[in-house]
Formats: C-alpha cells, structure tokens, sequence
C-alpha cells in the first residue's frame, strides 16, 4: 500500500482498531500487550478478527457510501464544509488533499492491513481449527472487499500493504482479479474446514452471513471484471432467501445515519439521484420519505432518508439479494442471453416488498422495452439505482454500463475516478498521475 501501517501499542480491548496510516503512534501503557504479544495468542487474534469487522463496517463502510454516493447524486451535501462543497462540485475541483477522499483510501487501507495481520498470524496461534478457518476467511473476505472498493472508486491501486512507502500501483482491473483470489482462497478454506461454534458465537458480527457473502462478493467481482459466466455461476450459489448485515449499537452507530441525521452533512437526492427513476416504484417508499426541501449550498431538491440508515442503530446490508438477479441479468446480455436477461430483470421489477428478506420491492410490470442489449443494459442500471440504493457501487456501475459522465456531463456522476491523495503522492514516488476527471 501506499500509505504505511503504524507501529501501535494497544490493549486487548482496542481490538486492533488504532491502526492509522501514515504515523507512528506508540503508547506506553505499563498493563497494554504488544502488537507481538496480542497475536501470538488466541485471545488477541480473536480480538482483532472482530475488530476488523467493526472497523469496516463504521470508517470504511461509511466513507464508500458517503463519499461516493455525492459524487453520484445518490446524496447531496448539506453544509457549506469547503471538502464537501469541492466532493459535490467534482471534476477538476476535487483536489488531492480532499479529506473525504484521503479517508476513503486510508480506511480501505487500514482494512488491508489488518487482515493482512490475520492472514500472516492466525496460523501460527493455538486455535479451534473451525474457529481458525473462520479467521482466516474473513480476512481474506474483509481484504478482498477493500480491494474491490478500491478499484470501482480509483483508476490504479496498490494490492498490498507497503512499509517501504514504495508500493506498486496495478490498474483496477488487476485490483478486481486479486479480490476474486482471495474470495477463491476463503471459499476453499471453509470448505476444507466449516467454521465451528466459536467463531460464530464470539467472533462474526451478528446477523453476517459468512458463506453467502463470500459468494456474492465472488460474483460482483467476476462481474466487474467482465468473467461473465463466472459470474453468473457464483450468484447462482447464493441463497436468495438469506441475509447478511453490517450489525451496529448505541456505542458503534450506523455511519451513514451519523453523516445525514447526526452532522446533518449529507441528504438523500430526490428520486434516487438518477433521471431513469421509474413512476410508481415502491423502493422509493422504502428509501426515501418525500419532502419538499432543497440542499445546502447547491439547491439539490432532497428527501428524508429512510431504509437502511434511519436509526443509529439500523443494520446496514452486507448486499441485498436482488443484486442477484441484476449480477445475473448483467452477464447474460454480455454473454448474448438476452431472454434470459429479461428473466432476471423481471424477477426485481415485479418483486413485492413482501417476497424480499428486507422488504426491497419494486412492484413494477414486466419489462416492455426494447430487448437490444443496449437497452437491456440501461434497463439494468436504472434497476440497480433503485434495488442497490447507497450500497457504494454506483460509481462503478454508471462507468461500466456506459452511463454519461465527464466531461461531458456530471448530471449522474461528477468523477470517472477519483485523485490519488496528496500524503500518498508525498510517501510515495510510485503515485500514478491523477486520471482527468
């Protein structure tokens, strides 16, 4: 990685959850333990396997649907803040030193490193080997999900973790084919060896499904990276029936709750921020709650946020399983399926709130559109902007599927890909130039 992992000194409690790039933060605690000490034990690499999963789903998690929700309209910014206002502006305004982006690079980052922690350690330690084989699956599951939001989001990344200061920057499609390996790698281990009783009980959050979202990321990212039957393959071995969450409490909130309700920084974009919203959708209801206002500064017309994000505590989707069916739909018109693909379409439009673990439901008619794949595909985007709503892929999406963009227009987007952050560039002489826009 570009920026570097500090050297921390940290109790058992602190479950790992310092770990900062960029510094050397080092605390002289008579009763804290080493990094050494905490994962050559079991109790400390259980500590840091539930500390990664904290992490990801407050810092990283809130900084991929924040950020690039405004870049995509999904959200509007609420407040005169100079980086949000240079975040919703884009183009050549968004600068280097933006803090919403450092923090999108150095969180995702921090992710990697973490894992990277577990990986090197956890077999080394005296564990369950059930409990073991979990560790190691999230790790390799938490790493590939940072890579990935790596790659929708920056046009060249690092794969790895670099105390030199001196890592290599690969393109994103390179970034998406070592995320689908590691997905490969957890896949085999908790095949070879189930997680036991323990990793479940005090070490996976509650309500994450393990399985199921090692599958589904498999899919996403085969997806992106244009392995199309790949694709369709693994979210075929997706239980369309199960979830999997992003769990929160009164000490370790919702982020996205905190940025629109508690900073009152961000708001909902009426109609899902996209020009293709579909009249009558009821995923609208479920997302958003009308309202009449307009956003600070830029006079964005706004709604209240609901779905996922409506309480502090509200659990946050690790996916929702209709992308299922759009992942599914995606790869069969690449592929030249384009019955097939109308299939999968129309088992979202048509799903009622009702038929959906989370009461996602569009209750739309069946598709009567042109069955061209061109127009098959835009149909596709305009389903993932209502079913995928603030899940952090629209950046990605609108790229791929061909949607208008700049310089032309920042009507749907405002960047292709973001700056490298400027601290990066500064510790690091590999730092690409930054893409135009």
């Amino acid at each position: 990685m570009a920026k570097r992992i500090c050297s921390i000194g940290f109790t058992l409690a602190a479950a790992l959850l310092l770990f900062i790039p960029g510094c050397s933060l080092n605390i002289n605690d008579p009763n804290a333990a080493t990094n050494q000490q905490v994962l050559t034990n079991s109790d400390g690499i259980m500590a840091l396997a539930v500390g990664l999963q904290q992490f990801y789903s407050t810092s990283a998690l809130g900084s991929i649907i924040l950020t690039t929700g405004v870049t995509t309209r999904e959200l509007a910014i609420n407040t005169t803040l100079e980086n949000l206002v240079e975040l919703e502006a884009g183009e050549s305004s968004l600068l280097n030193n933006n803090a919403n982006v450092t923090a999108l690079w150095s969180n995702l980052y921090t992710t990697i490193g973490m894992a990277d922690q577990l990986i090197t350690n956890t077999p080394n330690v005296s564990l369950d080997p059930g409990t073991r084989s979990g560790i190691m699956a999230e790790a390799y599951l938490f790493k590939a999900m940072a890579l990935g939001n790596l790659a929708q989001d920056f046009e060249q990344a690092p794969l790895d973790v670099d105390a030199s200061g001196n890592a290599k920057f690969v393109p994103s499609s390179q970034v998406f084919v070592e995320a689908i390996s590691l997905l490969d790698t957890a896949q085999q281990i908790i095949t070879a060896t189930p997680p036991s009783s323990q990793f479940k009980s005090q070490v996976l959050g509650s309500g994450f499904d393990l399985a199921n979202t090692i599958q589904l990321y498999l899919a996403r990212y085969d997806l992106f990276a244009g392995r199309y039957q790949d694709a369709i393959n693994a979210a075929s071995n997706v239980n369309a029936g199960a979830t999997s969450v992003f769990s929160y409490s009164t000490l370790s909130q919702n982020p996205v709750y905190g940025g629109v309700y508690l900073e009152k920084y961000y708001a909902a974009q009426d109609s899902f921020g996209t020009p293709l919203t579909e009249a009558g959708d009821q995923r609208i209801n479920f997302y958003l709650q009308a309202d009449s206002a307009f956003s600070t500064p830029n006079k964005y017309p706004i709604d209240i946020l609901l779905g996922f994000f409506k309480t502090a505590t509200s659990p946050i989707p690790a996916y929702v399983p209709g992308e299922i069916h759009l992942i599914k739909a995606e790869a069969d018109v690449m592929l030249g399926n384009l019955s097939s693909a109308v299939s999968e379409i129309n088992i979202v439009r048509t799903k009622t709130p009702s038929q959906d673990p989370f009461g996602i439901g569009a209750s739309l008619p069946a598709y009567s559109g042109p069955t061209t794949a061109s127009s098959l595909l835009t149909e596709i985007y305009a389903e993932r902007c209502a079913e995928l709503y603030l899940q952090g892929m629209r950046l990605e999406d609108s790229r791929r599927l061909g949607r208008p963009g700049p310089p032309a227009s920042t009507v749907e987007r405002n960047r292709n890909y973001y700056p490298y952050p400027l601290q990066e560039r500064i510790n690091n002489p590999n730092t690409p130039a930054d893409p135009a826009d």
